[in-house]
């Protein structure tokens, strides 16, 4: 028997602490294509739509894909974009509910509007106000999403990738897919439980490539392959999301004994918990960080200094001075420093010729208060570029 799916991606991670609310814009700006034209740029990419695809060619579906979009992490996303990128979604899903078998969905699992909290569950709701209780609805997550308890109840299935940096998002997809085409089949019938920890700080910062993130993954895994357990995810939460359901989630896809799966999560919550005081990470003020690298030996190989809270990937503004300030004050010579997110200052570069002699007032615009004022700056112009690059690794 041939299903008939509806995908679509949908994709923000909120900065609540940021003050630059994401508009429609934002989404056209990042990424927002249509149909058969998104079908083409990322379906043969690592992406959930990728994934999905995948998963429709293996088990023969007739797939009807929405939109695909995402915005780079920022503030609230805004009524009028939320509003207007997930009403193409419900309606396609309205026009085609009587024919259709199943609905799956990328999402992120951190998208905070300014009207609700969580931004997927409203959409899963809006959902199933047009289709009810019984179609399958299959979703993937990112592994920093902040999962509620409203996403496991108007999703069936829910699957969040296990790599961070993030590799494995077409694995989940076909994941997803996979498990929906069984509930489909009516050979199972999953929900999700949900254990939530009372934890800000990401586990291990997230990390899955070192510390003890590579052991419950792989308890995760291995949980997996017990009769009745479609997935596991473990969700390390997105700690800049100021949200009442804010912090690390396990979740377990399955059926049958119920009080067994939810003891797995439980037992591995409570190893999470236990070692909450095993940070990894190490913490410097921007002094510290700039004395280390006046004083580090060049010949031991490079030294990496990261602004770990005004990362842009996490809703930063990338535009904090305090590091930069305080390396050119410890007159710290042989380094470069980057990205600094300044558009007024890079469109009056592009004004001038490569080799010039410029003088700059960089970064400290959003809002000083947090990373520090402009600073008042001269230099020479070695390079202009469009921005415009081709992701090659493993991500992208």
């Amino acid at each position: 028997m041939s299903f008939s799916v509806l995908t679509a991606e949908f994709a923000h991670e909120t900065n609540t602490f940021n003050v630059r609310k994401t508009g429609y814009d934002a989404f056209v700006d990042s990424y927002l294509g249509f149909g058969d034209d998104a079908i083409a740029a990322r379906g043969d990419a690592n992406t959930g739509l990728a994934g999905f695809l995948d998963a429709g060619r293996k088990h023969g579906w007739s797939i009807e894909h929405v939109l695909s979009t995402d915005a780079e992490p920022a503030g609230f996303v805004t009524r009028d974009a939320f509003d207007r990128l997930s009403q193409p979604i419900i309606d396609a899903v309205r026009a085609r509910k009587d024919d259709l078998d199943g609905i799956l969905l990328a999402l992120h699992g951190a998208m905070v509007t300014e009207f609700c909290e969580d931004g997927e569950g409203e959409l899963l709701s809006r959902l199933r106000d047009v289709v009810g209780e019984d179609m399958p609805i299959a979703i993937t997550l990112d592994l920093h999403a902040n999962v509620t308890p409203q996403m496991c109840d108007r999703a069936d299935i829910i699957v969040s990738y296990k790599t961070n940096p993030h590799t494995d998002m077409r694995e989940a997809a076909r994941h997803a897919g996979d498990i929906l085409e069984r509930t489909m089949q009516g050979e199972i019938k999953p929900r999700t439980l949900r254990i939530h920890l009372p934890m800000l700080e990401e586990l291990n910062g997230g990390r899955t490539d070192t510390g003890p993130m590579i052991d419950w993954v792989a308890k995760a895994r291995a949980y997996e392959a017990e009769p009745d357990v479609f997935a596991v995810s473990i969700n390390a939460a997105f700690g800049y999301a100021d949200i009442r359901d804010v912090g690390p989630t396990i979740l377990v896809t399955c059926q049958g004994d119920i009080a067994a799966h939810e003891a797995f999560a439980q037992g591995l919550a409570d190893e999470i918990w236990q070692a909450r005081a095993d940070i990894i990470n190490s913490y410097l003020t921007a002094d510290e960080a700039a004395a280390m690298a006046r004083d580090y030996a060049a010949d031991k190989g490079p030294l990496v200094v990261a602004d770990y809270s005004d990362n842009p990937g996490g809703g930063g503004y990338g535009d904090s001075t305090f590091l930069l300030g305080a390396l050119l004050e410890a007159g710290v010579s042989d380094a470069c420093f980057g990205p600094m997110v300044d558009p007024d200052v890079a469109q009056a570069l592009h004004q001038e010729e490569v080799g010039a002699t410029v003088a700059v007032s960089l970064g400290g615009k959003t809002d000083p208060s947090f990373g520090g004022g402009p600073l008042e700056l001269s230099g020479t112009l070695i390079h202009l570029s469009d921005g415009t690059y081709t992701g090659d690794g493993p991500m992208a």
